[in-house]
């Protein structure tokens, strides 16, 4: 009978996670499918509502962050491999669309979001891009955890709202207004800095 693991896996923290990645421990693998597995694939399922693709895009994220740990160290190893999971689960969401048709939260969250989206496609723009995610990373700060956690959801996890929803105890209709209240207060704030969308 093998070792229960689950027990010793929850003791350690996302820098000795990171450190098992830095060692090229294979250990590091399932020690972040043990913590992060169901997070991960949730991300995935957001996007993609589909089980397979969801496998994929998983041990699709665990290579990715096999191989970029080391050189990166990231500060926060749950943001890191949240972004990376989400950057795959959209990049194999757009190769299913060119096939088919495929419904998604991912589709209605950037439909909700499109007046703060630029059509510009210079090649120039990806220098302005960087500096608009450090604009809207400093504006996240700003916001208070309830806040940040809706916009977040949304916006970055292509949660659902009826499960934001749920989990904050409040009605749709509560976050839809909350969204649009944000959406604006991101706009101005864009707009004081000279970012006009």
């Amino acid at each position: 009978m093998e070792p229960d693991t689950t027990t010793r896996t929850k003791g350690l923290s996302d820098e000795n996670i990171i450190e098992l990645y830095w060692q090229k421990n294979e250990n590091a693998i399932r020690v972040t499918n043990d913590r992060y597995g169901p997070f991960l694939y949730r991300i995935a399922y957001n996007i993609l509502h589909d089980p397979q693709d969801c496998e994929e895009c998983q041990n699709d994220t665990y290579l990715s962050v096999w191989n970029a740990i080391p050189p990166t160290r990231p500060q926060s190893f749950r943001a890191f491999i949240a972004r990376i999971m989400r950057n795959i689960a959209i990049d194999k969401y757009y190769e299913k669309t060119r096939k088919k048709r495929v419904p998604s939260e991912l589709t209605f969250s950037m439909e909700e979001c499109g007046d703060l989206l630029s059509d510009r496609e210079d090649p120039a723009d990806e220098i302005m891009a960087e500096e608009l995610g450090k604009m809207i990373s400093h504006f996240l700060r700003l916001l208070g955890e309830k806040d940040r956690y809706i916009f977040m959801s949304r916006f970055y996890l292509v949660e659902p709202i009826e499960e934001i929803a749920k989990e904050l105890h409040v009605t749709e209709s509560a976050i839809y207004k909350k969204l649009t209240q944000l959406k604006a207060a991101l706009k101005k704030y864009l707009a004081e800095k000279g970012v006009f969308l």
